[in-house]
Parts: C-alpha cells; structure tokens; sequence
C-alpha cells in the first residue's frame, strides 16, 4: 500500500469515528428519516383516511394518493423531498464537519500529524460520501417498510418497487444528497466556520434560488443563469422520477432532463470537492 493509499485510509477511518460519536451526525440524518416519513407518507395517509370520496391531497384523488403510499411509489415518492429540505439538512452536516473543524481547532492538529492536508480532507470528504449513500439506502428501506404497512393495513396488494426503478431512485437521491453536502463543505471550508457556512448554506438553497427562478419567469435573459444553478439540477432529477401529474413538492422541478441533471450534478460534485481541498491545502489556517 502506498503513502497516498495509506494516509486516505487512515483520514477515513479516523473521520468515521469522529461522525459516529458526534451527537450533530446523528441529529441531522434522524431529523431527515422523520421529515422524510412526516410529509412522504403520515400526512398523507391521514389525508386519504380522512377524506371524503373524491378529496384530494394537493389535487390528488384518493386512489391516486393511496397509489403514492404503496411499496411501488417508493422510488419516486422519498426522493421528492430531497432537493429542497433533505439537501439543506445535508448541507448543514457538510457546513459542520468541515467548517468545526475551523472553530474547534482540530484541522491544524490534523495537518500537523503527519497526513498530507490533501488526504486529510479527501478522507472526510469520502467518509461523508459513504454517509449519504448509508442515509439515502436507510431511507428507502424504512420507506418500503412503512408502505408495505399501509399495503397490508389497506388491503392491497403488496407490489415492492421494480429493481431497475429502485436503483435509479437511490442514484437519484444519492446524486442530489450527495452535492448538497459536498456544497455545504465547500462553504464551510470558504467560511472557515461552522456557523455562517451553515447560514449561507440555507439562505442559498431556500431563498436564493428561489428568487432567481421566480425574476427569471419575468426576466427571460436570466433563465440561461437560472438553469444552471444546483438547484436547478437536484430538482429537475427529482422531478424526472415523477409519474402523477400534479402540484410538485417545493424545490421539484422539470427544466432539465434527467441526463442534462446528472452531467450537470457531476460538475458540481466536482467543483465542490476539489474547491474544498485546494482551499485547505492552499490557504493559511491562521
């Protein structure tokens, strides 16, 4: 094994414990299963438990919405919510584990260990990589579960997802989680700090954004600005696994296709990390 192998092992390794016992870590991903369950399937269900023949859930008809709580819909049901509030709930644990490291001190006692700055922080970069692929599989399994007990409560037939469906939907929701943290450590690594990446973070991906498409629906010349953002991207990827026509959840769009959204999620992906390792690798942290 090599020197650059070995260091990257050793950062991964070592960030791995330092998430696993950091209460933050946890908070974050247990908060996201729950948002997850809350708007994907428990206001949903009481919706179509408690409605009226012919009520709707955000336009809706009841065998439509009970058709969205079945073990089938999951591949495009728990990746609605990814781009908006599961994305800055990954942003957030990006902003923290890179941006703590600042505040805490802990990132000038890990350059002074021996690890070359590079690896230490691809190491994180990577532990938290493997984090978001763990959370988006967690997710879908808890999901399946959760729709095979409306299934069974409902008295319908219990039809789990087709395999090509569910690998794209975990591609789909690995791919958008994944960017948002990666832009989240970015920030943190810009910021040098916990606190205000965490803040521009998600003034970015809840507001920002969001009046920039809304001026570029006035302001033509700006859509060629718009349809490049990040956002723009998860959203339309999460968009592109929608089957039922309908109001779409906050953040879902369909400006780019499916292919146009991974090529530009790439980029991303790849701007972000490698932004994050210059910066600590190339900037003073004094």
């Amino acid at each position: 094994m090599n020197t650059t192998t070995r260091d990257l092992t050793a950062s991964l390794r070592a960030e791995a414990i330092r998430l696993g016992r950091w209460p933050a870590f946890w908070i974050v991903l247990g908060t996201w299963i729950l948002l997850n369950l809350t708007f994907a399937y428990l206001f949903n269900y009481l919706a179509y438990t408690s409605g009226e023949s012919g009520a709707m859930s955000d336009g809706l008809p009841r065998d439509v919405l009970l058709g969205q709580l079945m073990p089938a819909a999951v591949p495009e049901v728990f990746t609605q919510g990814m781009s908006m509030f599961g994305g800055a709930l990954v942003l957030i644990l990006g902003a923290l584990a890179v941006g703590s490291g600042y505040g805490w001190g802990t990132w000038k006692t890990v350059f002074t260990q021996g690890l070359s700055r590079a690896n230490a922080v691809a190491g994180l970069l990577v532990a938290l990589t493997a984090v978001v692929l763990a959370l988006v599989l967690v997710a879908f399994a808890v999901d399946v579960g959760i729709a095979t007990v409306i299934a069974v409560g409902e008295s319908q037939p219990v039809t789990m997802p087709a395999l090509d469906d569910a690998l794209i939907g975990i591609l789909t929701g690995t791919a958008i989680l994944g960017m948002w943290m990666l832009a989240g450590a970015f920030i943190g690594a810009i910021a040098r700090g916990p606190a205000l990446a965490v803040g521009l973070g998600l003034v970015w991906v809840l507001v920002v954004e969001n009046l920039l498409r809304g001026v570029a629906s006035i302001f033509g010349p700006i859509e060629v600005v718009t349809d490049l953002l990040p956002g723009t991207a998860a959203g339309s990827l999460a968009g592109a696994m929608r089957t039922v026509a309908g109001p779409a959840n906050p953040g879902v769009l369909d400006i780019l296709t499916r292919g146009e959204s991974f090529a530009l999620l790439a980029v991303y992906v790849t701007v972000f990390a490698g932004g994050t390792i210059w910066l600590t690798t190339r900037r003073d942290l004094t």
